[in-house]
């Protein structure tokens, strides 16, 4: 059974009648990084919302099935999805200073996960935080868990958001631009470490991405999306290799001319 199997799925947004999701059809394996991309308002960052329980359900008319262990999402209650989410699936965003708390210490934050949906004492929860500080390469754990955000680069509020995200060991993890914001350098240490997570804790990882730079180095699958729907799909280099859509070729023909911003 897949780990996620989304099927055609359709999101409308009430307020404007756009439908944003066309159909879709979707599956991830357990451990496997599949990555979805496309250009800005191709519908690639409303199918994580939704599959994540992130989009305001009044704004928007859904149908189709986002199956996450056989469970179907769009007709969990709100206490469900709060149950699914941080424990099975993480997610991280574009701009960590959207995710994190300015009033709130680091790693008070990366332990908060584990408030939520363990039975760990407050040691237990310190000393998890910790270590997973020190895997994504957060300098001196101790001194960054009395930090705040703002006292942080961006590259590592960054880690401290996967972090959160990882502490509990998801199932799924969705990555939305996770690297875009950030210099080149820096941009491939996030990449090599979303990479080591999943190999060596099984994790998942959904990428959202409009660069194909980013989807080949992390992602063994592809889904390209355009105006709301899958155009074309599979082994990562086999479609870098032979794209066969005229939208997939445009889109690896534009990556020479991509700058890389600092």
């Amino acid at each position: 059974m897949a780990l996620l199997d989304i099927r055609d799925l359709h999101v409308t947004f009430l307020s404007t009648g756009k439908e944003a999701v066309r159909g879709v059809d979707l599956t991830v394996e357990p451990g496997q990084r599949l990555g979805l991309v496309g250009e800005s308002g191709s519908g690639k960052t409303v199918t994580a919302m939704a599959l994540s329980g992130l989009i305001e359900r009044w704004n928007v008319d859904m149908s189709g099935q986002v199956l996450f262990d056989g469970r179907d999402l769009l007709t969990c209650s709100r206490d469900q999805l709060r149950k699914i989410q941080g424990r099975d699936i993480g997610v991280v965003f574009q701009e960590p200073m959207t995710s994190l708390n300015p009033l709130m210490r680091v790693g008070r934050q990366v332990e908060e996960v584990l408030k939520i949906h363990t039975d760990l004492s407050p040691d237990e929860r310190r000393a998890k935080a910790l270590e997973a500080m020190a895997q994504v390469g957060l300098p001196d754990p101790e001194r960054t868990y009395e930090k705040y955000p703002h006292q942080l680069s961006g590259g590592q509020r960054q880690r401290a958001v996967i972090a959160s995200a990882m502490v509990i060991r998801p199932r799924l993890l969705i990555c939305d631009e996770p690297t875009t914001a950030l210099d080149v350098t820096v941009q491939a240490q996030i990449l090599s470490l979303l990479k080591s997570f999943s190999t060596d804790h099984g994790v998942a990882i959904l990428l959202i991405s409009h660069d194909l730079r980013v989807v080949r180095r992390l992602c063994e699958r592809v889904a390209v999306m355009h105006r709301g729907r899958i155009v074309e799909r599979g082994d990562t280099d086999a479609v870098f290799a032979d794209p066969q859509e005229e939208y997939t070729k445009r889109l690896i023909a534009a990556i020479p001319q991509r700058k890389r911003h600092g």
